[in-house]
């Protein structure tokens, strides 16, 4: 699939009435922190979220690397459908059984080592699949990226997952691409046009996804090259947008 060329990305369209809308979460509708836990919509954010899901007939969907749990306690009181750990879990689905590699936790107790050589590192265990954040410590980049490049063969039916100032390791049947197309393949989002908004390179996929299936793609924030078929400078711009949509 060809690639827009760097900073030439238009800003994105009205909804349409038989949109499906696929939004990330951290870097689109959260502003980026060093603790997750800290941060919150903007004012208005969830009255806004709210109010478009109504009109979209409850196709939206928010798809994110949080898990479940976590997405609830930000969009609480709403139980939107989502796509939690870039679709290792999905509201309403059985979750799926899988064997953790014994390799999983070696990787986080030495990760967990180089958090106290590199203060600000952070070790994020989603329970399948392990996260490296540097936002805080970039210095500590190399490090974690040679630690994990080092474990990867150990975990057989792993791939790791770039990000931004971050590094996964996750399933490799697991993308958020793959979140979209089982989602689209269930009600309220059956048989609408896809439209995923994300800012970071696993949000690649869903826009991938999206673009393939007849729909679009935002992308939030600059990066020189990706498959977002539009753009929106920031979290901001993003939920200006949203508000326009009502």
């Amino acid at each position: 699939m060809p690639v827009s060329p760097p900073n030439r990305f238009p800003p994105p369209p009205a909804l349409a009435d038989r949109c499906a809308l696929f939004l990330d979460v951290d870097g689109t509708l959260l502003e980026f922190n060093d603790d997750p836990g800290a941060v919150g919509l903007p004012d208005g954010g969830l009255d806004t979220v709210t109010r478009l899901s109504q009109k979209l007939d409850g196709a939206l969907a928010l798809v994110s690397g949080r898990p479940l749990a976590e997405l609830d306690q930000v969009f609480a009181p709403l139980s939107l459908p989502a796509a939690g750990m870039h679709g290792q879990q999905l509201r309403g689905a059985p979750e799926t059984t899988r064997a953790v590699p014994g390799a999983l936790a070696e990787l986080r107790r030495e990760a967990t080592v180089l958090s106290h050589r590199y203060p600000g590192v952070r070790v994020e265990d989603k329970g399948g699949a392990i996260a490296l954040h540097w936002r805080a410590a970039p210095q500590a980049a190399a490090a974690l990226q040679a630690l994990a490049g080092r474990f990867i063969p150990q975990l057989g039916g792993y791939r790791l997952q770039p990000g931004d100032q971050v590094l996964e390791l996750v399933p490799a049947d697991v993308d958020k691409g793959r979140a979209v197309r089982r989602l689209l393949g269930q009600p309220p989002f059956a048989g609408r046009v896809p439209v995923f908004v994300g800012d970071d390179l696993t949000d690649e996929y869903g826009f991938e996804a999206a673009n393939s299936l007849g729909g679009w793609s935002v992308l939030v924030g600059r990066r020189p090259n990706s498959h977002a078929m539009y753009a929106l400078p920031d979290v901001t711009a993003v939920h200006a947008w949203l508000r326009s949509n009502l």
